[in-house]
């Protein structure tokens, strides 16, 4: 994929992964707008508000974008909640539906959305965004991993809908990276530029891998592949220690 000279949305982009990848983008030379649920002022990059749990929010900002950037040629839907449960204990089911509100339903409310404006132009590419965990489960976290497990296995078949349409579509598949907490849950996180590095180069290449996986993220999608699944779902499986202890 070339990040060259591109007209990019970034749903999901201010702050972390997605105001990472904004920003490569931009310093490629894309014209790069971000989206998020409230309004931000990035140096370098247009802002504007989308709430991707809000169907009519997600609609008014495509026509906004549409409107001043009729050449976007890429879209990018980042926008993601991780929240632990406890699935004794009936009350979880708030984080759940919160949860598979914004991972999932908010993925598939951008796709749809922007998907005719590029089937119409004859091409572009979306970018969505899973995690490792959407291959071997983190407990602690259990509709996270299910709603990331559903993005990927709805871009799977988003890419076969629109193959031959000259819509490419890449799944982005990160491990744990040291943003939004993460570096206090797993010091293991990696730093966000050397992700963001490893990211630029595996989306550069030509023909672009259907799935964006870091070195640090493959043994979580290929742990099944490589016999470690139990035992690497035993290790993870400790962390609901804190909720028992509780």
């Amino acid at each position: 994929m070339n990040i060259e000279g591109r007209t990019v949305l970034v749903v999901g982009g201010t702050s972390g992964i997605g105001l990472g990848l904004a920003r490569r983008f931009a310093a490629a030379g894309s014209t790069v707008v971000v989206g998020g649920r409230r309004s931000v002022t990035l140096e370098g990059l247009d802002s504007l508000e989308v709430d991707v749990t809000d169907a009519g929010s997600v609609l008014r900002a495509r026509d906004e974008v549409l409107a001043k950037h009729p050449d976007l040629d890429v879209v990018v839907t980042m926008s993601g909640v991780m929240l632990p449960e406890d699935l004794r204990d009936p009350v979880h089911f708030a984080q759940a539906q919160t949860t598979i509100e914004v991972n999932l339903l908010g993925t598939i409310r951008v796709v749809d959305a922007f998907t005719p404006h590029l089937l119409a132009r004859g091409g572009g590419d979306i970018i969505t965004v899973t995690s490792g965990i959407a291959f071997l489960p983190f407990p602690l976290m259990p509709t996270y991993g299910a709603s990331k497990a559903g993005v990927h296995a709805y871009t799977v078949a988003l890419r076969e809908h629109l193959r031959g349409t000259g819509v490419g579509v890449t799944e982005l598949v990160p491990p744990a990276v040291a943003t939004a907490g993460q570096e206090l849950l797993n010091p293991a996180a990696l730093p966000l530029e050397g992700y963001l590095d490893e990211v630029v180069d595996l989306i550069s290449a030509d023909p672009t891998p259907d799935e964006v996986v870091v070195r640090a993220a493959q043994r979580l999608r290929w742990a099944e592949r490589d016999g470690t699944y139990a035992d690497l779902l035993e290790q993870r499986s400790r962390s609901l220690g804190s909720l028992r202890a509780g």
